[in-house]
């Protein structure tokens, strides 16, 4: 099975997986989605009925179990997702690996999650960035989980192997935030290098450092994302923008989430709202 539904010289794929009853913002998340149309969205999930997909995002309908015995046979490695489903987590930089046979015609493919409200990607990701680099992240620190892209060839697909760890990583049920920092994100956030951050494991942002420093790829690191309590956000008609200054590609609800809880779902969801510091309004 092939997408690249547009024809994008530079195609981009998110894959996102999410396993259980969709939560509230899913239907945010679809929405912002829906307003960029040159970039296709693959959500994996074991929901019994998907719809009302905008025509840039697919639904691929797999148990933990089935996605076990996928990555197990394209990586040739005997992959355990114990405990369910977060430590798939750990796989996020295998993707490219894993569903390559739903990835085939994209220049860039990238792991993502729900809790996401999008902006307009290709304001910020544009073809000279993808022309350029390798490796993309939205923050100026870290790797992270809900947006990272990484160029579809062989070298950067399998640049997971490069690190010393991945083995461990893969054959236990620990959950080592491998995509990420392993756990280290107050370090690189405060500046330190790479190689003064010690860690249980070379995480993905140890590695791609690294690789990047001995100049054998090409990784973009810049700050393009909203995260925290920060209210004064408005979204209109896919675009996201703060303070009504600044423009960002995405808004991560990691903490408002957990602070917001509507009684009821929004399915309908206005050209323009707003996200503050502790709801989202109309």
């Amino acid at each position: 099975m092939i997408f690249a539904q547009s024809k994008i010289e530079k195609s981009i794929v998110i894959i996102v997986y999410w396993f259980g009853k969709f939560p509230w913002y899913y239907h945010y998340f679809l929405h912002s989605c829906r307003y960029n149309p040159t970039v296709d969205f693959i959500i994996i999930s074991d929901n019994q009925s998907v719809t009302h997909l905008p025509k840039n995002v697919y639904f691929i309908k797999k148990s933990p179990e089935e996605i076990r015995q996928l990555a197990s046979k394209n990586l040739e490695y005997n992959v355990t997702l114990e405990p369910q489903p977060y430590k798939f987590c750990d796989f996020r930089p295998a993707f490219g690996v894993v569903f390559q046979d739903y990835i085939k015609d994209y220049t860039f493919w990238g792991h993502g999650d729900l809790d996401i409200i999008f902006g307009n990607i290709r304001n910020f990701i544009t073809d000279e960035i993808l022309d350029k680099f390798d490796v993309i992240s939205l923050r100026h620190d870290y790797l992270s989980s809900w947006f990272t892209l990484y160029r579809n060839n062989i070298k950067i697909n399998y640049l997971y192997k490069q690190s010393r760890d991945y083995q461990r990583v893969f054959a236990n049920s620990t959950y080592y935030n491998f995509d990420e920092t392993n756990f280290t994100f107050k370090e690189f956030s405060d500046g330190h290098p790479y190689f003064q951050i010690t860690s249980e494991i070379e995480s993905m942002t140890h590695l791609i450092k690294r690789l990047s420093e001995e100049n054998y790829i090409k990784a973009y690191f810049d700050l393009h994302a909203i995260e925290g309590i920060t209210g004064n956000i408005e979204w209109s008609k896919g675009q996201l923008i703060y303070k009504d200054k600044y423009e960002f590609i995405l808004y991560h609800l990691l903490e408002l989430k957990r602070i917001f809880k509507p009684k009821t779902i929004t399915k309908k969801i206005p050209q323009t709202f707003y996200i503050d510091h502790n709801k989202i309004n109309f």
